[in-house]
């Protein structure tokens, strides 16, 4: 997701987007040397289980830079974004250049809302609409074409479930 961090609360409500200072942007648009952590995590679905091959935005300079100006992610890859504690978050897509997915995901891995298919570029804000520990990121239609869904469980250490 093309997106910067905002480390001020508005409300309780944290928003990642647009207010990150100015002089940042250049700066994550050329920050091509962010070695992301990988990790893999499963999706427990009503029918199935679903590996994906993660990068973990775990700081306030990875969560800004997340998928910005990525060309492409695999079938089976993503983003998660940990916040550390359950909160709410909003993401936008400025500078995210292909279609996203975002799975909102609370505390104890519990999904609890899948906002498909995020339009690149767009600047409008995307709230989890619950609080969440974190957020996948996967390819836009992604969800739906696997079955994801609100109430379904992700497995990973950050959850203390896997």
């Amino acid at each position: 997701m093309a997106f910067q961090f905002v480390s001020r609360p508005l409300g309780r409500r944290v928003l990642l987007g647009a207010s990150f200072i100015v002089a940042a942007v250049p700066a994550c648009a050329q920050e091509a040397d962010i070695q992301f952590k990988k990790s893999s995590l499963v999706i427990v679905t009503a029918s199935r289980e679903i590996t994906f091959e993660v990068e973990m935005a775990t700081t306030d300079s990875e969560r800004a830079h997340g998928l910005m100006f990525r060309k492409q992610l695999g079938a089976h890859e993503g983003m998660l974004f940990d916040f550390f504690r359950e909160m709410p978050v909003s993401f936008w897509m400025k500078n995210t250049l292909i279609p996203l997915d975002m799975v909102f995901i609370a505390g104890d891995g519990t999904i609890k809302h899948v906002h498909a298919n995020a339009v690149p570029m767009s600047t409008d804000t995307i709230p989890s609409r619950y609080p969440v520990r974190a957020v996948l990121e996967i390819n836009g239609g992604s969800a739906a074409l696997l079955g994801i869904k609100p109430g379904d469980k992700v497995k990973h250490p950050i959850f203390g479930n896997a």
